[in-house]
C-alpha cells in the first residue's frame, strides 16, 4: 500500500482535478475502483508483494486523471506524471503506474493495444475500473453520463455500432445511452484479466441482462 501521506496527496489530487465532473467519473468513482483494486489484488495473492500493493493503490487512483472525456486543458494530461516526479517515486514504480494508467482503457483494446498484459498490477486495476463500470453500479454511472451529454435514452431506429473502431468509439456521434450496453458494458465481462475479476463480474453482467429485459419490456408499453 502507498505510504499514508502520498496517498492522502493522491486523495487531494483527485478530488481538486476530478471536481466539476458529473457523478459518473467523480471522486467516489474513484475511491470504489481503488477499494475493489486493493480487494483484488489480495485475492490474487499480491498482498505478500508491498511494491505491487503501493502500484495498485496508485494507479487506481490517479487512472481517470486526465481523462480525454473530461480534460479542460492540455497541462491535465501531465498532472500524474507530475505528481509522482514531485512525490519522488521510484522510477521503474512510476513507469509501471503511468503504463497501467495509459493502457488501461476500453479505447486502447479495441485498437489492440494491451502492452500492459504482462504486469500482474495491471489486470487488478482495469478490472476493478470495468467492474464499477457494470451491474447496479455501472447502469447508474451510464444514465448518469448519457444525461450529462443529453443523449436520449433509447432510439429502435439508432442501431448499436457492431464492430466499433476506437476512433468511433471516442467520437461517440449520434449514440444512445441504451447502445453503449451492447458496444461496451456487455463486453467487459469477457475482457476480463484477473480470475477475482472473473468471479464478480458474473453477477454484474448477469444484473445488467436482467434490466435490458425489463427496460424493453416497459418501452414497449408490454409491462
Amino acid at each position: 500500500m502507498a505510504a499514508a501521506t502520498m496517498r492522502k496527496k493522491a486523495e487531494e489530487l483527485v478530488e481538486k482535478a476530478m471536481k466539476g465532473n458529473d457523478a459518473s467519473h467523480d471522486a467516489s468513482h474513484v475511491w470504489r475502483v481503488r477499494d475493489l483494486a486493493m480487494s483484488l489484488a489480495r485475492e490474487e495473492g499480491l498482498s505478500s508483494n508491498s511494491d505491487s500493493m503501493e502500484i495498485v493503490e496508485l494507479a487506481a487512483l490517479l487512472h481517470d486523471i486526465g481523462d480525454y472525456k473530461y480534460i479542460r486543458d492540455p497541462s491535465e494530461a501531465k498532472l500524474v506524471e507530475n505528481f509522482l516526479d514531485e512525490e519522488g517515486v521510484e522510477e521503474t514504480k512510476k513507469v509501471k503506474i503511468l503504463n497501467i494508467i495509459n493502457g488501461m482503457g476500453f479505447k486502447d483494446e479495441l485498437s489492440g493495444q494491451t502492452l500492459c498484459e504482462s504486469l500482474p498490477e495491471f489486470g487488478v486495476v482495469q478490472d476493478a475500473d470495468r467492474l464499477d463500470a457494470i451491474g447496479a453500479i455501472g447502469i447508474a454511472r451510464c444514465f448518469t453520463f448519457g444525461g450529462s451529454r443529453n443523449r436520449v435514452l433509447h432510439d429502435p431506429e439508432i442501431k448499436p455500432r457492431t464492430e466499433l473502431t476506437k476512433e468511433q468509439y471516442m467520437k461517440k456521434e449520434e449514440q444512445t445511452t441504451i447502445n453503449h450496453f451492447h458496444e461496451k458494458l456487455l463486453k467487459l465481462k469477457k475482457l476480463m484479466k484477473t480470475e477475482a475479476g472473473k468471479r464478480r463480474a458474473e453477477k454484474r453482467h448477469e444484473f445488467m441482462e436482467e434490466f435490458l429485459k425489463e427496460f424493453y419490456v416497459e418501452w414497449d408499453g408490454r409491462a
